[in-house]
Parts: structure tokens; C-alpha cells; sequence
């Protein structure tokens, strides 16, 4: 880790933000607040490794710095898209989309 902001986040090497003790990046505690709608408390409990105050310290860091971590999350967001783009159909989708496909003919049948 390169730059402490304070006693409970710092930043790596690639600028991105951590919960200091915890192994848990702070846009990971955003996108639980995006996806979910989940209080601080919420956070806390579904991740009892996370302190009450190592949650709020990740989302004031947020909120001071929401341009650059929402930019984190959209790069991060379109490269799963590429890389997902670039995979060729495993057999299992296959035969799930097979399975579908049986599953409405007999439907309409």
C-alpha cells in the first residue's frame, strides 16, 4: 500500500481504495450499497469482518471521492463485459439453452 488518507483507508499502488485490516476494497462496500440498498448496519451484518466504523470510513471516502470510484466501477464493469464477449458458449449453456428451447416448443405444442 502506497498513501494512508487516514487510519481506516488507504490506497494501493493503483490508486484504489481499501479498508485497512480488512482485505475489502472500498468500491466493494459501494456496489453492496448500489445493488442492495443495504444501511450501514445492513453492511455490517452481512460483513461481520467489517466494523461499523470501517464501513462509514468507506463510505465518506466515497462520497469524497464518488467521480473516481464510479470510473473504477464502470471500467471494471466493461471489462467483465469484454472478457465475457471474447468467451466462446460452454457446452453447459449450450445444453441449457437446448433445454429451453425443448421446454418452449412443448409449451406451445
Amino acid at each position: 500500500m502506497v498513501a494512508v488518507l487516514n487510519s481506516l483507508i488507504e490506497l494501493d499502488e493503483r490508486g484504489v481504495a481499501w479498508i485497512v485490516g480488512a482485505n475489502t476494497k472500498v468500491k466493494e462496500v459501494v456496489l453492496d450499497k448500489m445493488a442492495y440498498g443495504w444501511s450501514p448496519e445492513e453492511m455490517h451484518f452481512q460483513h461481520p469482518h467489517l466494523s461499523m466504523a470501517q464501513v462509514h470510513a468507506a463510505l465518506a471516502y466515497y462520497y469524497e471521492h464518488q467521480v473516481e470510484i464510479d470510473a473504477q466501477i464502470m471500467s471494471d464493469w466493461q471489462e467483465v463485459n469484454e472478457l465475457a464477449a471474447q468467451q466462446p458458449e460452454s457446452p453447459l449453456r449450450q445444453r441449457l439453452r437446448q433445454i429451453k428451447r425443448e421446454r418452449e416448443r412443448s409449451l406451445v405444442l
